[in-house]
Order: C-alpha cells, then sequence, then structure tokens
C-alpha cells in the first residue's frame, strides 16, 4: 500500500473542488493521440482516509475507510455507514487497516460481500465473508462474519490489500511481507502465499465451516510444488489491480522499492512471474541496470520517481476506461499516490514498453480508482474526498 511512514510527515496539499486539466497524449500512434478534457468532480467528502471505493451493481458507492468503516455514497449525495469493523482492524503502522472489499456476483442474490483488512492483535492479513443485512440493503449484518484465509504478516508493511472477483472466484493480492528488499524472498518463493495473486473460490464448500474456501483445479500450482492458491508471484506490494471489463485483462499496479514504479498487464495472470525482488519495474534489482536478457515478464509501462517532473513515489493502479462514449474508452487510467499526477496508457497495445501520457496533475494523495456500475471511474484521495473523473 503506497501510505508509507514517511508520507505522513508530507503536509496535505490543497485540493480543488473541480479540477480542469488538459488531456495531453504524446508520443503514441494515431489511435493513441486524441485529445480529451478531464474533469475530477467531488462527489462525496469528510472521509477518515478512503483507501477504496466499489459498487454493488447499481448506483450506490461504497467507500473503505482504512481505519475500518465502510460507508455509502448514496444516489442523493447522503452518506451512511454500512459496516464498521474499527475494532478488528489494526490502526497502527501507515499501510495496516481495512484494505480491501469485493461483492460476490451473486450479491443481489445471496448477499454476501469480502474484505481484506489486517488483524488488530497481530497485523495478520483477514479475508473475511459478511453477509449484507435481510431488513437493510444499506447496512451489513456485523455478526454474519466468518473468517476465510488468514496470511501472518512478518513485517507491518506491504500488505497488498486488493480483491476482486471474476466469475464465481476471488483474486487476493498480498505484498511481500514487509521491511525492504524482500528479505525472505518471498515474493518468488511458491511455499509462501505473500507476494502473490491468489485465486479461490470462497464459498463455504461443505455449508458447515469444515473448509473454508475451495481451489479451483486449474490454478497453476494444484499438484505441482508450490501453494495451490497461488495465480501469479514476483509481486512486491500490488496497489490495486483491476480486470478489464470487455477484455477480462489483468492489471496489477506494482509500488516499486525506490527507483521506479510499474504496471503489469496480462491475459490473465496465470502463472505469471512478475520479476520482484530480481527485478524492479523492467531493471534488475539491486543494481538498477536495465534487465535485457532471461528476464521475468516486465511490466507493459514504467516510471521513474524522477520523471515528469518528480515526486513520485508510489503507483496507484486503477481502471480501464469502458464508458460508452468517453473520449478515455479503452485507457488504463492510473495515478501516483505522492505527486498527485494522473496517467492513462493505451490498452490496446499487445507488447513491449508503453510510456505513460499524463492526463492530470491534482493535489490529492491518490490513494486508490473505481469503478462504478456505470462504467465511470472514480479517484479517491486520502484526505477524505471522492471525486468522479468525467472526460469529454
Amino acid at each position: 500500500m503506497p501510505i508509507r511512514d514517511r508520507m505522513l510527515t508530507m503536509l496535505r496539499r490543497s485540493a480543488s473542488i473541480i479540477v480542469l486539466v488538459g488531456l495531453v497524449l504524446l508520443g503514441l500512434p494515431p489511435a493513441d493521440t486524441s485529445a480529451a478534457g478531464l474533469a475530477l468532480q467531488v462527489v462525496g467528502s469528510g472521509f477518515d482516509h478512503p483507501v477504496f471505493v466499489a459498487h454493488a451493481g447499481d448506483s450506490r458507492l461504497f467507500v473503505v475507510e482504512q481505519r475500518g468503516r465502510i460507508k455509502i455514497i448514496h444516489p442523493t449525495s447522503s452518506v451512511t455507514t454500512f459496516l464498521n469493523l474499527s475494532s478488528l482492524v489494526s490502526q497502527t503502522g501507515s499501510e495496516r487497516g481495512l484494505l480491501g472489499l469485493a461483492f460476490h456476483p451473486n450479491y443481489a442474490s445471496n448477499g454476501f460481500f469480502y474484505v481484506n483488512y489486517t488483524r488488530a492483535s497481530d497485523g495478520a492479513t483477514v479475508i473475511a465473508e459478511y453477509r449484507r443485512s435481510g431488513g437493510n440493503p444499506d447496512a451489513a449484518d456485523p455478526t454474519s462474519a466468518r473468517i476465510v484465509l488468514t496470511i501472518a504478516q512478518p513485517y507491518s508493511n506491504h500488505n497488498g490489500g486488493w480483491i476482486a472477483f471474476k466469475g464465481p472466484n476471488l483474486y487476493i493480492a498480498t505484498g511481500d511481507g514487509g521491511s525492504g528488499g524482500d528479505p525472505g524472498n518471498r515474493a518468488q518463493s511458491k511455499k509462501t502465499l505473500l507476494g502473490k495473486i491468489l485465486r479461490i473460490n470462497p464459498l463455504d464448500p461443505d455449508g458447515n465451516g469444515a473448509r473454508r474456501y475451495s481451489i479451483p483445479a486449474n490454478n497453476p500450482y494444484v499438484g505441482r510444488r508450490g501453494k495451490d492458491e497461488i495465480w501469479s508471484r514476483g509481486l512486491r506490494n500490488p496497489w490495486r489491480c483491476s480486470f478489464d471489463r470487455v477484455t477480462a485483462k489483468l492489471w496489477c499496479a506494482d509500488v516499486g522499492q525506490g527507483r521506479y514504479e510499474e504496471v503489469n498487464r496480462s491475459r490473465t495472470g496465470k502463472g505469471v512471474n512478475y520479476g520482484w525482488r530480481l527485478l524492479e519495474g523492467r531493471h534488475l534489482y539491486p543494481s538498477g541496470a536495465l534487465c535485457t536478457t532471461n528476464c521475468k515478464t516486465r511490466p507493459i509501462a514504467e516510471y521513474a520517481h524522477t520523471a515528469f517532473g518528480g515526486g513520485n513515489c508510489a503507483v496507484t493502479g486503477g481502471y480501464v476506461s469502458r464508458r460508452s462514449g468517453a473520449a478515455l474508452y479503452g485507457k488504463y487510467v492510473f495515478g501516483d499516490y505522492c505527486s498527485g499526477k494522473v496517467w492513462v496508457i493505451g490498452s490496446k497495445r499487445k507488447s513491449g514498453k508503453v510510456l505513460p501520457q499524463p492526463a492530470a496533475d491534482t493535489s490529492y494523495l491518490i490513494s486508490s480508482f473505481g469503478e462504478g456500475s456505470d462504467g465511470r471511474l472514480y479517484l479517491v484521495d486520502l484526505g477524505g474526498t471522492v471525486l468522479r473523473l468525467s472526460d469529454s
């Protein structure tokens, strides 16, 4: 998670209610060079360290607050609390907290949703299942909790946090366990769930809680040496992944060690090794030399901390815009937590390195992006604001 201790010492930059900028696309083929206007418009404010925004198949927006609450922004702009887990969530360390939320594909009928948080008692990662209240669709039943998966964390940082469904399976992004430089080489190891993207079916397989989840038979390490839950490996601190709702390709941003930030894209992610700690971006770690032979899967895009005027420190992954008629349609939108810059890259590139193209230079601490049920994209400011990205 790109919320590091040193970042908390930064003075929060003032934020405009509406930021209008030009979308300048440089150096890409003609198909990627159309100009557009991008507007960031506040849809909710006053949140306590928001780190994610999601939808449950309707027009409501669910805002995840790092300190343990999930709130709803209603179409009327009113805000209510959906679930309060603050007593369960670790409040220590800048990268711990309530970090992820995913609604089951059949949420409308079964009411199941899942959260990813670090446990108050020991900082372990917990994937837990909850159910919507039977009498109030705007509230969860706090007594319905079922622990699906628990992963011990050796350090307080690099907890990942993203969870999402694709079909019946839940994908879970985990960091390498923390410290610096992955001292345990956990991201490369197939014997640990850290530094990975995991893939499970979280519904109670036998209905009585004896088994907490099932593992799809086509996971890459089923029947081989390695943890059956692993779908991808070689990640340092994946901070926000997403599936393209048209192509189903997996996009995943991975926070770098100290020099480079990266964005990865793969057809499915199955069995992919994204390279950490052998690579930081496209560069050998720790030497920093460009990796040209025998490399693991290299990112589709990277940028240096000094690039685009500097001030970068931690990538925040986003989404491919799929709202019909949007000027950004088919482009992947992402940003950087420290610099507040937003970039786009074309989603149709098949291979090779893609240069991120500047889209906006904001004053926000970009903790996440989000996608509404209608395909509209949202930007989350750790300072407490959720904004809609509008392009024309």
